[in-house]
C-alpha cells in the first residue's frame, strides 16, 4: 500500500528553471533542484521530457535556477507551472537578465539566481536529471525566506503541475464529499475555489478555454473537491 500523504513529508524548495537564449527562452516551476557535490559545486535539476525547457537545456547545455520567496504570486507560479511555453512567451513582461552562458534568468520574486553548465544527464523515466556545474550565483534578497514545497501546498494551497516529478494523478487526490451535487472545484496552482452554487454558471458548463481568474491556469487543472 502507498499512502501518498507520506510523500508530501519529503522536503523540497520551489524554483524557476530556465534555458534558451535571447532569441527564445522558456522555463518551468521545479521542486527538484539540489546540490550533489561541493568541489566543484554541482547541482541536479529534474525536467520532464515533454517540457519545452528540456529541449532547450539539451540544445544549449546550460540552465538557470531562480529561488522563489514565500510571497511569490499565483500568476507567476501559474505561468511557469501550469502553462506551456509552446503556446506563449513565458518571459514576456518579466524582469529577465542573461547570464554568462547567455541563458535567461528570471529575477521576478527571486531571492537568489544561479547559472549552470550541464556536465552530465541521466534518463530516469518520465524525466531527465541534468547535472550542472555552477557557473555563477547571485544573492538578490538576503532578508526574504525561500518558499518550500510544503509551504506552497499547505499555505498557498497549490498542487504539483502535471509534469512535476512529484505529480500525483488528481483522481487519487480527489477529496470525498457526501453531497456530490455541490460541484466545488479548486485550482491546482493557486487554490482558488470555484463554487457552482455561488456562480451563475456551473463549473462543468464553463467553456473549454476558461482559465483561473487568479493565476490563469486552464480549466483542466482544477480538481473537484
Amino acid at each position: 500500500m502507498i499512502d501518498f500523504n507520506a510523500l508530501f513529508k519529503i522536503t523540497y524548495g520551489l524554483y524557476i528553471v530556465c534555458s534558451g537564449d535571447k532569441s527564445k527562452g522558456n522555463g518551468f516551476i521545479s521542486n527538484t533542484v539540489f546540490q550533489v557535490s561541493s568541489e566543484p559545486a554541482k547541482f541536479a535539476a529534474s525536467c520532464n521530457k515533454d517540457n519545452l525547457t528540456c529541449e532547450m537545456i539539451e540544445k544549449s547545455g546550460n540552465f538557470s535556477v531562480s529561488v522563489l520567496h514565500k510571497d511569490t504570486n499565483a500568476e507567476l507560479i501559474g505561468r511557469f507551472g501550469f502553462r506551456s511555453g509552446k503556446d506563449f512567451d513565458k518571459m514576456e513582461s518579466l524582469n529577465v537578465t542573461f547570464g554568462e552562458t547567455g541563458v535567461p534568468i528570471v529575477r521576478d520574486a527571486s531571492i537568489a539566481c544561479l547559472e549552470f553548465k550541464v556536465v552530465d544527464q541521466l534518463d530516469v523515466g518520465t524525466h531527465i536529471l541534468f547535472i550542472g556545474e555552477l557557473v555563477s550565483a547571485e544573492l538578490i534578497e538576503k532578508d526574504l525566506e525561500p518558499m518550500t514545497y510544503a509551504f506552497y501546498r499547505e499555505v498557498k494551497k497549490g498542487l504539483a503541475p502535471r509534469n512535476a516529478p512529484t505529480y500525483i494523478d488528481k483522481e487519487k487526490l480527489q477529496e470525498k464529499t457526501a453531497v456530490k451535487e455541490k460541484s466545488i472545484y479548486k485550482c491546482a496552482a493557486c487554490g482558488h475555489i470555484y463554487d457552482s452554487n455561488e456562480e451563475e454558471i456551473a463549473f462543468e458548463d464553463l467553456p473549454g478555454d476558461w482559465t483561473c481568474p487568479v493565476c490563469g491556469v486552464e480549466k483542466e487543472d482544477f480538481i473537484k473537491v
